[in-house]
């Protein structure tokens, strides 16, 4: 414990948490501080001026990274025939119909993401209760309900981050590694917020994107001046 808050307190020396940092800085000061034994995420958190409480101020969405995630994920596609094959050949973890709902409905999940063809949703609409709470069930607003599997399932692969805003109108996700260059992160961040800022609801009011921190896993966070972000 004493190593952990040397390194805790080392990382903290060089940020005013009082402060707001323009995006190449904060991103320089994150990668130092990313001093664990393993490859970090970069985190990213936005605070929304929104009440998820009301159906019109609801946030969600997906954004492709131009730099990928860093992560690789497991992808499952529920379909048959033809588009099967398609999500076999685009690189899916695993395929089915019946017998893989009846390994989800099992317990088994063994995928970050799930994919599915419009005529499988009779099955999947029966797993609800399984893969909702989880943040699986495949959505066609989200594009994971669609006849195109093969792109579907390269968009998972490729970068592909899904977003939504929580209660009190934060959203959290991971968009990179401390070993991406400063580059890759100032452009996944970018995408992130953009793809955000895109998604504002109707019945929003005022200011819609009121902070955005970034950080690592294991590191101190850092404040953004929002003009960086928004619009660069």
């Amino acid at each position: 414990m004493a190593g952990k808050g040397k390194r805790l307190k080392q990382a903290y020396s060089g940020i005013d948490r009082d402060s707001f940092y323009a995006l190449d800085k904060a991103v320089d000061l994150i990668k130092q501080g990313a001093k664990a034994k393993f490859d970090e995420t970069i985190e990213i958190s936005m605070n929304l001026g929104i009440d998820p409480k009301h159906s019109d101020q609801n946030v969600r969405g997906v954004v492709l990274l131009p730099s990928g995630t860093g992560k690789n994920l497991r992808v499952a596609v529920f379909a048959k025939g033809p588009k099967a094959e398609q999500a076999k050949a685009a690189g899916a973890d695993l395929v089915g119909a019946d017998d893989l709902a009846e390994q989800v409905n099992a317990g088994k999940i063994e995928f970050d993401r799930c994919i599915a063809t419009p005529d499988m949703m009779g099955v999947v609409g029966k797993l609800g209760k399984v893969l909702g709470p989880r943040g699986l069930m495949p959505n066609p607003k989200l594009g994971t309900v669609t006849n195109d599997i093969a792109e579907a399932v390269k968009a998972a692969k490729g970068g592909q981050v899904e977003f939504r805003a929580e209660k009190a109108g934060l959203i959290h996700a991971g968009i990179g590694k401390a070993s991406f260059s400063k580059e890759a992160i100032v452009a996944n961040v970018k995408a992130f917020v953009g793809a955000v800022s895109k998604a504002k609801p109707s019945g929003s009011k005022g200011t819609f994107i009121k902070k955005v921190c970034i950080s690592s896993t294991m590191g101190p966070g850092v404040k953004l001046e929002i003009g960086t972000v928004v619009g660069g």
